[in-house]
């Protein structure tokens, strides 16, 4: 669902930017009726991201499966609550967390009952994930969130064997193949072990999990690469034992995704499910000494975790003291920094760059005119009730609103069918409550972030910067440190010229000046540098004294005489390119 649906509010209710922002807007019966035309709730495991209006939108599920004859028993899939994993990744929450947990409550109870197939809870994994946690921290943050809704539960009167199989876990998956394998099966061991503890029986200990490809490691340049992420990390939560699963779209941090790139995302799927044949087997990384150590230690060391956030109170105090927050952004500036110094390679981003790429065509959306629309369309559907309708809609509503009602879920329903909106329908459940006190969320991102924005800056100017390699010496001697060269600036989205080595000093100044390129980088070995440096530098400051010098290599004990004859940088493998690059982008003027 879009961000205003998730919040409860109608599109006449929200913001402009809210509206269609990262989902559907759905407000009334009708739209639901719209958004599942042709999807047959009998047959169709539905998996809603409802964030904090699930109990209203299962309100409007179950009066669509009523209009089309079909019974609640029959709706199988999720309808999650997550309010901790919104407050976690948004630093907000429409309503108090004890509200949250009401109607958490309430929902659980009726779908036990009435539902049984239809979980009605979701611990994602997302925000530490997305946010560049380690694996154990993703794994002890993620258990720590489900062992707080069954306490919550349970003090409101819904014991574990009732709570815990209404819970999925909804687990992003990245890169790292085996850790990711043995993420997932270490999630089964911790959650088996804590239902356990909880006093939960056999039945209550299996997991739902749910697998969602990263978003961390996708890419806006070379974005095609993103979709043999993918592929990886898809059969990653395959063999790792999930239960459903999302495939991103390749373009998904471009645009919104078109018909193609949903189609190829889906497909992504059907291939590993129909053409390997890899649902037929149980546990296929089980046996596997690398898989299963890893997974035990995996294990070990999340519940290490995990105690710790216990010790703090539990999953909602740690965020209030920000602890996992911190946690995880300190292991997020390690990654990033191995980015930044192309210890880990982002193909396409910091390794073998393509600066003469094509950006992806991004649709321009009015945000004002398709709220316009909704808002509209809301305000026809209010004013299309004749006087006995509203007046349905109004005593419904004020059964969910009565403190003694029985069944106030019941009541939701009903007014539900009767024509009560989604924004509706919330603020009667909510009427006494109040917004949960905020708190400093995760920072959602992903890796290859920082060297995009110096692509996107480039990618700003009437054309890409040329950089002019002075290749000195014969090839034996310039190739290897021009290859680097070449590759490192491509990074940047420079237009990198690499001539053929030069035998003088001249012929190298000359071919730069008619380059008209404002970087020179020198390229040859250690051993001539001293000589050479001073002098070509010399040679063309003569004539373009405003010119940058770029050194490839880093030799040691000759870095401050470099500096001393007007090196302005060093590349090498040891090099930030981040810094390095941002610190040419600024000198030139590229903002």
């Amino acid at each position: 669902l879009d961000r205003a649906t998730r919040d409860g509010h109608d599109p006449d209710w929200a913001q402009p930017e809210d509206i269609g922002s990262g989902g559907l807007s759905i407000a009334t019966l009708d739209d639901l009726d719209r958004a599942l035309e042709g999807v047959d709730l009998e047959k169709t495991s539905l998996f809603v991201r409802s964030g904090a209006s699930a109990l209203p939108f299962a309100a409007l599920l179950i009066a669509l499966a009523k209009t089309r004859r079909k019974t609640p028993a029959q709706l199988h899939g999720c309808i999650e609550m997550d309010p901790l994993g919104v407050l976690a990744h948004e630093g907000r929450l429409p309503q108090s967390l004890a509200g949250a947990y009401r109607e958490m409550a309430t929902l659980t109870r009726w779908s036990a009952t009435h539902a049984p197939q239809l979980q009605t809870v979701c611990v994602h994994s997302r925000a530490w994930h997305e946010s560049g946690g380690s694996a154990v921290q993703e794994l002890a943050f993620t258990l720590a969130t489900g062992v707080e809704y069954l306490r919550q539960l349970n003090q409101l009167g819904v014991e574990v064997n009732v709570a815990a199989p209404r819970i999925r876990f909804a687990v992003t998956v990245g890169a790292n193949f085996f850790m990711e394998i043995a993420k997932l099966r270490a999630l089964r061991m911790l959650w088996s072990r804590a239902v356990a503890a909880a006093g939960g029986n056999e039945a209550a200990q299996k997991i739902t999990l749910h697998v969602r490809t990263a978003q961390w490691n996708q890419t806006v340049v070379d974005p095609y690469n993103n979709l043999l992420r993918a592929t990886v990390e898809a059969f990653a939560g395959v063999l790792g034992g999930c239960d459903s699963m999302q495939v991103a779209a390749f373009d998904e941090v471009v645009r919104p995704p078109d018909d193609f790139s949903l189609r190829i995302a889906r497909n992504t799927q059907l291939v590993l499910q129909k053409e390997c044949a890899l649902d037929h087997v149980m546990d296929p990384a089980g046996g596997s000494w690398y898989v299963e150590s890893l997974t035990g230690e995996l294990a070990t060391r999340a519940w290490a975790l995990f105690q710790e956030v216990e010790k703090l109170g539990g999953m909602e105090a740690a965020l209030r003291a920000g602890y996992p927050q911190q946690a995880v952004a300190a292991t997020a500036v390690e990654r990033i920094k191995a980015v930044a110094w192309r210890r880990d390679s982002i193909v396409g981003v910091n390794q073998y760059a393509n600066p003469k790429e094509k950006p992806l065509d991004v649709p321009v959306v009015d945000t004002k005119v398709f709220h316009k629309k909704r808002a509209q369309q809301i305000a026809a559907h209010r004013t299309s009730l004749d006087n006995a309708e509203n007046q349905i809609v109004l005593d419904h509503l004020a059964e969910v609103i009565d403190p003694k009602a029985a069944d106030s879920f019941e009541a939701c329903v009903a007014a539900a069918g009767a024509g009560a909106t989604l924004g509706e329908l919330t603020r009667a459940i909510r009427i006494t409550d109040s917004p949960c006190q905020p708190i400093t969320p995760v920072c959602l991102t992903r890796a290859a972030a920082p060297i995009e924005g110096l692509r996107a800056a480039m990618n700003r100017q009437p054309a890409p910067v040329p950089v002019f390699l002075c290749n000195m010496g014969s090839l034996k001697e310039y190739k290897a440190r021009a290859d680097f060269a070449r590759g490192f600036f491509s990074v940047g989205g420079y237009d990198v010229i690499s001539p053929a080595g030069f035998k003088t000093l001249e012929d190298a100044a000359t071919a730069f000046f008619k380059s008209k390129a404002p970087v020179a980088v020198i390229c040859s070995t250690d051993e001539n540098y001293p000589t050479l440096v001073p002098a070509l530098i010399a040679e063309i400051r003569a004539n373009k004294p405003d010119a940058l010098f770029v050194l490839a290599g880093y030799p040691p004990e000759q870095i401050e005489a470099h500096k001393k004859s007007g090196v302005n940088e060093f590349i090498h493998i040891r090099a930030d390119a981040l810094e390095v690059l941002s610190k040419i982008h600024n000198q030139l003027g590229i903002v």
